[in-house]
């Protein structure tokens, strides 16, 4: 994620890759990112913040106890930017305690192609300065919405963890379809060209998702046959226990 968030500041010109420093654990994706961008590869975290203005969090949760608790120090007077899932303000502002600023967010895999979306929260006491840095920011990545605190794990489960949930789906429509003696390659362009137009279908219509299932549905017709399928085997109670789950985990998370 942190790497998309680079990316994207620089493909929306909102900064230059040179003014952009980078430090990672013990695997290679700091230097990927690195080489990829252009953006400064920092020898540690003196360096990393060294003239910076913000700090963009971007470990797994359970890495956080393990953090350089210098850290914290080093980001004095700084905006921290923490895509942790599960994190709370609260949390974050007991480790980076002189930070100007702490924000809790949460974008999603598609800011790789700026087409994501970002749920963002902060105290109250972030400037209207901040507030409009930390639009300009996750907005280059795509939609960019700033909610309420307590609701941050379960659009966590939504948004953050949806993709997978979608691809999952996708994934089985096309076992499916290659069950069914479609090819592997018409089974992807079928299921992906479908999903895709559907999408842009809901979003171009603005109309709702059941007003436009019944639109392509008619009385004893084939789509009817495999919604009844769905009804049966419960497929919405089964999403709100996805979601459920998703956001429990979640709230696990932040308190690792």
């Amino acid at each position: 994620m942190a790497g998309a968030i680079a990316h994207g500041l620089v493909a929306g010109k909102i900064t230059a890759p040179a003014d952009i420093a980078c430090l990672g654990g013990s695997g290679t994706s700091a230097q990927k990112l690195s080489g990829e961008l252009g953006c400064r590869l920092a020898s540690g975290i003196d360096d990393l913040l060294a003239g910076a203005d913000v700090l963009v969090l971007a470990c797994k949760p359970q890495q956080f106890k393990s953090l350089d608790p210098r850290l914290g120090e080093l980001a004095a007077g700084k905006l921290v930017l923490s895509v942790l899932a599960g994190f709370t303000t609260e949390r974050l502002a007991g480790f980076f305690k002189n930070a100007r600023g702490v924000v809790a967010a949460m974008p999603n895999t598609p800011a790789q192609i700026q087409a994501g979306v970002t749920a963002w929260s902060a105290p109250e006491t972030l400037s209207p300065a901040d507030a409009a840095m930390v639009e300009k920011i996750f907005g280059c990545l795509g939609k960019v919405v700033r909610a309420a605190p307590a609701a941050m794990n379960k659009i966590s489960a939504v948004s953050g963890s949806g993709p997978g949930f979608f691809f999952e789906i996708a994934a089985a429509f096309e076992a499916a379809a290659i069950a069914g003696g479609l090819t592997p390659e018409a089974a992807k362009m079928l299921v992906r060209e479908t999903f895709i137009g559907s999408a842009k279908l809901l979003e171009k219509t603005g109309k709702s998702p059941e007003e436009l299932r019944d639109a392509v549905t008619s009385p004893g017709g084939s789509t009817l046959a495999g919604l009844k399928v769905f009804e049966k085997n419960l497929l919405r109670a089964t999403c709100s226990e996805v979601i459920a789950a998703a956001a429990a985990r979640a709230e696990e998370l932040g308190k690792m």
